[in-house]
């Protein structure tokens, strides 16, 4: 489970996240490319757009359902 307290300091404020518990695996930038970039210099993903629709939205979730890792939060917000 991903730990609000432990956000990668690149990921935006708002309801999702990632924590440093990323493996850079790759699934959440190829699911959700508009909200999830790489940190080419930590070697992790970050959320660098919270979603801004409905759309959005539903594919940070399914990137949050199938990290491997469980490093995708969702604090509720």
């Amino acid at each position: 489970m991903a730990d609000l307290e432990d956000k990668t300091p690149e990921s935006v404020a708002g309801k999702f996240y990632v924590d440093t518990q990323c493996i850079d695996c790759d699934l959440c930038r190829e699911t959700a490319p508009a909200n999830f970039q790489r940190s080419d210099e930590e070697g992790y993903s970050y959320l660098y757009k919270q979603p801004e629709n409905e759309e959005e939205e539903a594919l940070c979730m399914e990137a949050l359902e199938g990290c491997p890792v469980e490093a995708i939060g969702d604090d509720g917000e």
